[in-house]
C-alpha cells in the first residue's frame, strides 16, 4: 500500500509550519537587536566621551 503526504491537509500543515518559521525568525531578529544593539552603542558612547574629553583638553592648553 502506498502512502501520499498531500491534498488539503498536507498543504494546511505546510503552512502552519511555514508560518510558524517565519514567527520564529522574525522573533529572533527582534530580540537580537534588542540585546545586541546596546552592546555596540554603550562602547561607542564610552568613545565619544573620550574623543570630546580629548578635544575640550586641548582647546583649553
Amino acid at each position: 500500500m502506498e502512502h501520499q503526504i498531500g491534498g488539503p491537509l498536507g498543504t494546511l500543515i505546510a503552512g502552519v509550519g511555514m508560518c510558524a518559521y517565519y514567527v520564529a525568525l522574525i522573533w529572533i531578529n527582534v530580540l537580537l537587536g534588542m540585546f545586541l544593539t546596546p552592546l555596540f552603542l554603550i562602547p561607542l558612547t564610552w568613545i565619544q566621551d573620550a574623543w570630546k574629553a580629548r578635544g575640550a583638553g586641548r582647546q583649553a592648553v
